[in-house]
């Protein structure tokens, strides 16, 4: 129960940044100025009660150890879950799998989406955060870094298939975490159901608007 109950929490410190990194995604809209400008304010949160950048490295310690949590009780929960359901080390043989391998769902968001999310994290900050890659040229501009990114298709495809991941991530996991919670009373199943598809659909449109925008010729 205590890893669910971690997996829930963290899970929720998550979406939050989630909701507040679209939002300052779609600062991209107002131009270079406004984008770089919000970047910028980003490290100056804080002073001068904390250094520069202080309440930024505040909020990576956050995001990673939750991350790790979260990753931590995912994969000992799994394990669990394949011990508890293998004979010889084997999946129970079912009607709907002759193979032995039961393939769910949940699983297949949960486990693989989990690990597509992790993977695109790493390719993210090298991309946008640390500029170590630039398949659009480096650039000290957060804006620029951005359009130049996003205007190759391939960059965009990518950022694609990860939100899609997060999507159905988001959508299971906040189903899963209401249960772990004790809020997933049959009364509530239809209003959970519709309240986890929308934060996931928002979430992963939200994301998705700017690189479109940039692929299409509307920003940059």
């Amino acid at each position: 129960m205590a890893l669910k109950s971690a997996m829930a929490v963290t899970g929720l410190v998550l979406v939050l940044f989630l909701i507040a990194h679209m939002y300052g995604n779609l600062m991209i809209f107002g131009g270079q100025e406004v984008f770089d400008n919000y970047s910028h304010h980003l490290r100056e949160l804080g002073e001068p009660m904390l250094p520069y950048a202080g309440t930024l490295w505040i909020i990576r310690i956050v995001l990673l150890a939750s991350v790790l949590i979260h990753a931590y009780s995912a994969f000992v929960l799994w394990a669990r879950a394949k011990r508890a359901t293998s004979v010889g080390g084997q999946r129970y043989h079912s009607s709907k799998n002759r193979t032995g391998v039961q393939r769910s769902y949940a699983s297949f968001t949960m486990r693989w989406g989990g690990i597509v999310v992790l993977l695109f994290v790493i390719f993210h900050i090298l991309h946008l955060t640390t500029n170590n890659i630039a398949p659009g040229g480096p650039s000290s501009s957060p804006y620029e870094r951005v359009v130049h990114g996003f205007q190759i298709w391939w960059v965009v495809l990518v950022y694609v298939i990860a939100m899609a991941a997060v999507g159905f991530h988001l959508r299971h996991g906040i189903w899963s975490a209401t249960q772990t919670l004790g809020q997933n009373k049959a009364s509530r199943q239809r209003t959970i159901n519709l309240v986890a598809t929308a934060i996931a659909v928002v979430l992963t449109l939200g994301f998705l608007v700017p690189p479109f925008s940039v692929l299409f010729g509307l920003v940059g």
